[in-house]
């Protein structure tokens, strides 16, 4: 089987996180540093081949009524070209997924200069472990 990407996208970063083989566990990869969009998508598409992925499943922040607000709209677009690209994409509810993420770093004693760097990877696992476990 082909390993899953998690996304977790924002305005700034990109969190990935990457399942295993046997789509069990995911875990935390590399953070992206947004810059325009062909280079997003260039990123996404290199990590994709290089890790032997099939599907992205990209966190969709729904609102906590579960409608979509305009953060969701950006992200709809952004996956919108990325399926342009040809790419496989599943949209996973991502409700706070960030906050989870802040949380268990927080009880792991990560120190916050540490957290600032991961917590988008962390989260992307966060949306990925959930999608797994569905």
């Amino acid at each position: 089987m082909k390993r899953l990407i998690g996304l977790d996208i924002g305005d700034k970063r990109i969190g990935i996180a990457v399942s295993d083989t046997m789509r069990l566990i995911a875990s935390p990869h590399s953070v992206i540093i947004r810059s325009d969009l062909e280079s997003d998508l260039s990123q996404l598409l290199k990590l994709q081949e290089e890790l032997d992925a099939d599907s992205f499943i990209v966190g969709l922040p729904l609102n906590m009524d579960g409608s979509r607000g305009f953060q969701c709209e950006k992200v709809q677009e952004f996956v919108d070209n990325l399926e342009a690209e040809g790419v496989s994409t599943i949209l996973w509810d991502e409700r706070l997924s960030t906050k989870s993420a802040e949380r268990s770093m927080i009880e792991a004693g990560v120190r916050r200069n540490k957290r600032k760097m991961s917590i988008d990877s962390v989260a992307a696992a966060l949306i990925l472990q959930s999608y797994l476990n569905k």
